[in-house]
């Protein structure tokens, strides 16, 4: 079991540190858009990209787990499992890009942004070419190349930094400034303003396309008509959750526009947007632990899933994964003074009291993708569907309630509670398909004393210096990782 946890610890890093180093460059960018871009102007990137991750979801359509699964079960037809699914893809997004390109100016007009139908253009290309480019990755995660899967990645990451540094960073501060340089003349158009951002991430994801197009032209004209259908019958409920979570995961920070734009009008709906969309970044630490644990634990099930200890190795993955988010939660939240400077206008500053809560709402979506293991393996894939399709019918009805009443924070409330009844549902229903001997105390100790230590934190900093509040948390926090480990040692814990 230890020798299976140190192997998805490694794979965890691996796979995760092209994620969690193009994140945190991307984190890094905050500030930057902060400074240069307005409430009202950050709101409409927040927005924007709340519906391409409708987009990649729609566009994937669950052929990226369906692969896995497919690949893992036919050893001797693998070529055939790649090329049907790619064959799909380029299929289906390509007709994708054309009609989209052909109505893009009904379509902006849809989304209230009826100037910039050049938007719609560009986020087609952006999510069709990412969408095909996800399959060749997959193929590097199952086949291990975990190097150039980190290459291919971060070079993409490194033009979307660098691009962004050029047109925001340099460009329009520049402009804005009165000053002008043969750069900004030749490379530089102040009605694109804000469009820079998603120009940047175009060119990214078109560097993305490129490098792996080796690796797709490859790809020998085989569509397996059978196994196509077979990956759909089974992708297609996952599809159905994906664009559950994705409606969990972003509904918000659309609704928010749309329910509050007739009271308060377009601008100030869209920087009430931004701020929650700003203060969302601050939970991002855990979505990035969460997100380089999916890359390598999804391969990693699958493979594991044979083996007769698979289930106590995932019921003790799941503390580790609790204990860690329970750490980096505490680390965010004993630090907020210090990170909050990362939204460098203070105007986004107002919003930060919505932090605590979306951390919490991403510990829980990791523990419902931890639990989401058993639908996977014994294909199942419909109830994923059905608990995901709960957490969206919870999350609409929420903020639909809650956003007229207290506007985002009622927006990450809803958040909270719709992750929270995902894993009890998934819960509830797994241990009767697939049992997992979750130690359940074991988690909730670690949950409810990272929200312990953090309220009791809030309630002596009015009395303490700066400093030595600094002083006396990182204390906490080293005990506290200090009796996780302790607790997890094999056959020395405490709680069970």
């Amino acid at each position: 079991m230890v020798k299976a946890i140190n192997k998805l610890a490694g794979q965890t890093a691996i796979y995760g540190l092209p994620s969690i180093i193009g994140r945190l460059l991307n984190y890094l960018l905050v500030p930057l858009h902060t400074a240069v871009f307005l409430p009202e102007r950050f709101g409409v990137i927040t927005e924007m990209y709340a519906y391409v991750a409708f987009l990649v979801v729609i566009l994937t359509y669950g052929m990226e787990t369906a692969y896995f699964r497919y690949q893992s079960k036919n050893e001797e037809n693998q070529k055939a499992v790649f090329s049907t699914v790619m064959i799909s893809l380029l299929g289906s997004t390509t007709i994708f890009i054309l009609f989209t390109s052909l109505f893009s100016q009904g379509i902006a007009n849809a989304i209230d942004y009826p100037e910039n139908s050049e938007y719609v253009v560009w986020f087609a290309f952006i999510v069709g070419l990412d969408a095909i480019s996800s399959i060749p990755l997959a193929k590097l995660r199952m086949e291990n190349k975990a190097i150039r899967f980190a290459l291919i990645n971060l070079s993409s990451i490194l033009v979307n930094i660098g691009l962004n540094l050029f047109w925001v960073g340099y460009c329009i501060p520049e402009y804005e400034a009165g000053n002008s340089s043969f750069l900004i003349e030749w490379f530089y158009t102040p009605d694109i303003g804000v469009g820079y951002v998603f120009l940047a991430n175009l060119f990214a994801s078109i560097v993305k396309f490129l490098l792996l197009s080796p690796q797709m032209l490859k790809v020998k004209a085989e569509f397996d008509k059978a196994l196509w259908k077979d990956l759909l019958v089974y992708g297609t409920p996952l599809l159905i959750s994906s664009i559950a979570i994705i409606v969990n995961e972003n509904a918000d920070k659309i609704l928010l526009k749309w329910l509050l734009i007739d009271d308060l009008g377009k601008e100030s709906s869209i920087a009430i947007v931004g701020v929650y969309g700003a203060c969302y970044k601050l939970s991002i630490i855990i979505s990035l632990f969460i997100q380089a644990f999916r890359y390598a634990a999804e391969p990693f099930f699958f493979a594991q899933s044979n083996d007769k200890d698979a289930p106590k190795v995932y019921a003790k993955i799941m503390n580790y994964f609790v204990l860690t988010c329970s750490l980096i939660f505490l680390s965010v939240m004993f630090f907020i003074d210090i990170l909050k400077y990362f939204l460098a206008n203070e105007e986004y500053w107002v919003g930060l009291h919505v932090v605590p809560i979306l951390l919490f709402a991403n510990i829980f979506l990791g523990i419902f993708y931890n639990l989401s293991v058993w639908y996977k393996l014994t294909g199942m894939t419909r109830y994923g569907a059905l608990i995901a399709g709960i957490g969206a019918v919870i999350t609409i009805a929420l903020n639909i309630w809650l956003i007229p009443i207290f506007t985002y924070t009622g927006s990450a409330w809803a958040t909270f509670l719709c992750y929270l009844s995902m894993v009890i549902i998934s819960y509830w229903i797994g241990q009767k398909y697939y049992k997992v001997p979750y130690q359940l105390k074991k988690v909730i100790f670690y949950l409810l004393l990272a929200a312990v230590l953090y309220f009791l934190s809030t309630l002596i900093d009015p009395y303490i210096s700066t400093s030595l509040g600094y002083v006396l948390k990182s204390l906490v926090l080293l005990l506290f990782a200090g009796l996780g480990i302790a607790l997890e040692k094999p056959k020395k814990a405490i709680i069970s």
